[in-house]
């Protein structure tokens, strides 16, 4: 029986994936994150996600990998993970009063079949002054999330509205990757 290798670290992609009802092991793909500008936001979310599933099936060719990514869409920027503070604010700000858009790319490898895919949620951000930036940066919560902001914490008082997957924005699209392990025969 193949195991399932989820190649992230993220917490909430491990808590979600429990909800597939499914065993796996977590191995992290420490690959560089490289984003090429011509292509569109999704074809970059899907070929990042694949790009770790990949870098860990190399090691485990005989087991059913899980890669993901999730980037953030103003305006056809891709706003990835702040280096710093000052560029966390300037994203939260560019943020501020918008409409956006998060993509998490998928990817499942296994011997002899993969899929990659992808899902898209908008996120609409009310507007925020300086002080609720400020505030919102010192959580520390921004620093290692796509846009500078999780929806899942401290900056959810600042949503208005998500229209689309819920799990998307946090990393998982529960329901589209539970309908493509199926498809594939995994489930």
């Amino acid at each position: 029986m193949k195991k399932f290798i989820l190649a992230s670290n993220s917490p909430r992609r491990r808590k979600y994936l429990s909800f597939l009802d499914i065993e796996y092991d977590v191995e992290p793909s420490d690959i560089e994150e490289v984003i090429d500008p011509a292509l569109s936001p999704e074809v970059v979310a899907e070929d990042i996600a694949y790009d770790k599933a990949f870098d860990i099936f190399q090691k485990h060719p005989n087991e059913i990998v899980l890669g993901f990514d999730t980037i953030v869409v103003l305006d056809g920027e891709i706003l990835g993970k702040p280096q710093d503070e000052k560029d966390a604010k300037r994203m939260i700000k560019a943020l501020s009063g918008k409409c956006h858009k998060v993509i998490t790319g998928c990817a499942i490898i296994t011997e002899g079949q993969s899929r990659s895919f992808h899902s898209t949620t908008n996120v609409y951000v009310e507007s925020l002054d300086d002080h609720e930036i400020d505030a919102y940066i010192a959580t520390k919560e921004p620093m290692d999330k796509a846009g500078a902001y999780g929806l899942q914490g401290y900056f959810s008082k600042h949503v208005s509205a998500v229209e689309g997957d819920y799990f998307t924005v946090i990393g998982l699209p529960v329901s589209k990757l539970y309908k493509n392990l199926k498809a594939m025969k995994l489930l």
